[in-house]
């Protein structure tokens, strides 16, 4: 029986994850050396476990295919609009189609509620057949916070060929993680000795 994997156990977060869940939710499919893939959203339980680490879901939700499979249809619409606001390109009108659709998915005021013991609060209702809805909404509402927001113009692919995830940059790192900085490193010394090598 293979165990759950998280994204820690593959890659540590990328600079501005703690700010912007999206950036998670964009990176749970990862490309790494060697020709391997880790997609944290590949299998209904998987997709489960993600969704309650984050608290978007409760552990036992019983996340179906169905689910997990309109997860991973955003998650690639994002990468799109993601990948396009860092080209300076135009969106494809078929991921702002998606991203408005889940924003507009789930009712996102919440209601206000009185406990006998504690008095009036405010709390969203999240019926089991809203689960999916609310965290396509949360996501797609943090992306686009992040899309529109100071912090957009940090956004950046990672520079360590072959990952394939997106981080908020700090001055000249344009690494996702320590050892894709030492990747490229390695990468670039290595370009620099075969150039140098008479022939």
């Amino acid at each position: 029986m293979s165990e759950l994997l998280t994204t820690e156990s593959v890659l540590p977060p990328v600079p501005g994850a703690a700010d912007y869940l999206a950036l998670d939710f964009v990176n749970s499919a990862i490309a790494l050396p060697g020709g391997r893939f880790v997609d944290l959203l590949g299998t209904p339980a998987t997709t489960n476990q993600w969704l309650a680490e984050r608290g978007l879901a409760p552990a036992n939700a019983g996340v179906q295919e169905m689910c997990a499979a309109q997860l991973r249809s955003l998650r690639e619409h994002l990468r799109a609009l993601f990948a396009a606001r860092v080209s300076g390109l135009p969106a494809l009108p078929a991921a702002l189609s998606a991203v408005n659709d889940a924003l507009s998915g789930a009712p996102t005021a919440a209601l206000l509620y009185w406990d006998e013991k504690h008095g009036p609060y405010r709390s969203a209702p999240c019926p089991t057949n809203e689960i999916l809805d609310r965290a396509l909404a949360t996501l797609a509402a943090n992306a686009a916070d992040l899309l529109t927001g100071p912090d957009a113009d940090r956004l950046t692919p990672c520079g360590s060929a072959p990952c394939n995830r997106f981080l908020l940059c700090h001055g000249r790192r344009h690494w996702c993680s320590t050892r894709c900085g030492d990747r490229a490193r390695a990468a670039r010394a290595y370009a620099r000795r075969t150039q140098s090598k008479p022939r």
